[in-house]
């Protein structure tokens, strides 16, 4: 089994990062933290800390100057379920899940689970299912099904669904032999650009322009986290589109925050107009999506040569399931954590992890990718497409190993997360929220930026000087 550190080594050279920056890299404190089988404390400290040293790492190459980077696990462990620690003048959130989403039987003594946060989603299910939206009503329609014929179905009617598989279950499908194949943090060469010198600035990002299109946890902590480093981000949402209240307001600190509808002539138009300017353009689209609408990698890179374009999936960029939409507990849901959980706790069904790590990990990586690609760009030029998914982050964390008592951890409280949490007004009232957890010992993280309501900004950005 693999140190943190070990661990934190290998992604640092898969990507061709200088091995002697990993001397500068302190990790601190012991696994478990949360009570699971599966070592999530590890792969946040690692995610987090990959992304911290590729920030120390621009910032060497801006100022000349190297700093060394801290992340201790237990702060780690705490920030990537950082939504659960926000409070909002006090109080803590409302439930975070839809009633009728969570976990049903299906004929055979199988297990689904629903993921029914969007009305749209929601909908799709019960279309299927012809049933009113209670989860009585639910349980009993899915008694009828056979669980991967309704996970196909709801699927083709645009819902979000998981059946519950073992491991070997899901190594058996094609979509696992494609992710196979694919690198944890994926970074290609899309085009030719010269070289884009560092802005000025006292930040490892200050200066850089980060389009952030995504929504939920994963893509969101992408941005948070390159606004934690300077970077200014543009979170560009749309009023036609869902969203999660409380996630907003804990991944929006330190952007601003505007409305471009991509499907009008206006919001296409603001949505180029800001591409235009921006160095890296980050979304959590499913494949092909942004493509249809003019804004594919390649798309970006013919109109801003230099971009650093980050993609998020679910699934992974090939295999039948590539295009699938998915969120972090229906992944884990799919590729066997749910299951190998529910056995190491003695429980007969479904049992998740403590905190989503698939997702926040996840958007640490594509931070971490996205710093590394820009670095490339700013030494030899070119445009780069960075491309990262929950599976694929799912089987990182799965080759970790597991923790024979990890379940027998004590839960973290509020309590005892009170050492790192910040307290801070915003556009929503007063803020307690958890801190960046990569202690950088020249540029502290910090977020310049309070968290807004969507929409709160123009769709342009505000000038530089």
């Amino acid at each position: 089994m693999q140190t943190p550190r070990e661990l934190l080594a290998g992604l640092w050279t898969s990507v061709g990062g200088d091995g002697a920056a990993l001397d500068r890299v302190t990790l601190t404190g012991d696994e478990p933290q949360l009570p699971s089988s599966f070592r999530g404390d590890a792969a946040a400290q690692v995610s987090i800390a990959a992304s911290g040293l590729a920030a120390a790492e621009i910032w060497r190459m801006r100022s000349g100057r190297a700093q060394t980077v801290s992340v201790d696990t237990r702060h780690a462990a705490i920030e990537c379920r950082s939504e659960r620690y926000l409070r909002r003048d006090g109080e803590p959130p409302p439930p975070m899940w839809d009633p009728i989403a969570g976990v049903y039987q299906v004929s055979g003594g199988r297990y689904v689970r629903l993921h029914t946060n969007f009305p749209h989603h929601r909908a799709a299910v019960c279309e299927v299912l012809g049933c009113k939206s209670e989860r009585e009503a639910v349980q009993v329609a899915l008694l009828h099904w056979d669980g991967e014929a309704f996970e196909t179905a709801a699927y083709r009617a645009g819902g979000v669904v998981a059946l519950m598989r073992s491991r070997e279950e899901w190594q058996a499908l094609p979509q696992a032999a494609a992710l196979d194949a694919l690198p944890l943090v994926e970074i290609t060469k899309i085009g030719d650009a010269a070289p884009k010198p560092w802005p000025a600035g006292e930040r490892p990002l200050a200066g850089l322009r980060v389009l952030d299109l995504s929504r939920v946890i994963a893509g969101p902590v992408t941005g948070r986290t390159l606004a934690a480093h300077g970077a200014e981000v543009m979170l560009v949402s749309s009023e036609r589109l869902p969203s999660i209240p409380w996630l907003v307001i804990d991944t929006g600190r330190g952007k601003l925050s505007s409305f471009a509808d991509l499907t009008t002539t206006e919001g296409h138009a603001a949505l180029r107009d800001l591409l235009t300017d921006a160095d890296i353009f980050s979304q959590g689209y499913r494949p092909q999506s942004l493509a249809a609408l003019g804004f594919s990698p390649e798309e970006a890179a013919t109109l801003n040569p230099g971009i650093v374009y980050v993609s998020l999936s679910a699934y992974g960029r090939s295999g039948p399931w590539a295009t699938r939409r998915g969120f972090d507990s229906l992944v884990q849901c799919a590729t066997g954590f749910n299951h190998a959980e529910g056995q190491a706790a003695g429980v007969a069904g479904p049992k998740e992890l403590p905190m989503q790590v698939l997702d926040h990990a996840t958007g640490y990586l594509m931070a971490f990718g996205a710093m590394i690609a820009k670095a490339r760009q700013a030494r030899e030029g070119g445009s780069w497409h960075v491309q990262v998914s929950l599976a694929r982050t799912g089987k990182w964390l799965w080759e970790m190993g597991r923790l024979a008592e990890g379940l027998a951890a004590p839960d973290i409280a509020q309590v005892a997360a009170v050492p790192f949490l910040d307290q801070a007004l915003s556009g929503f009232g007063q803020l307690t929220a958890v801190r960046h957890a990569a202690m950088l010992s020249e540029t502290r993280a910090y977020w310049a930026r309070p968290a807004v309501p969507l929409g709160t900004d123009p769709p342009r950005w505000p000038a530089q000087g």
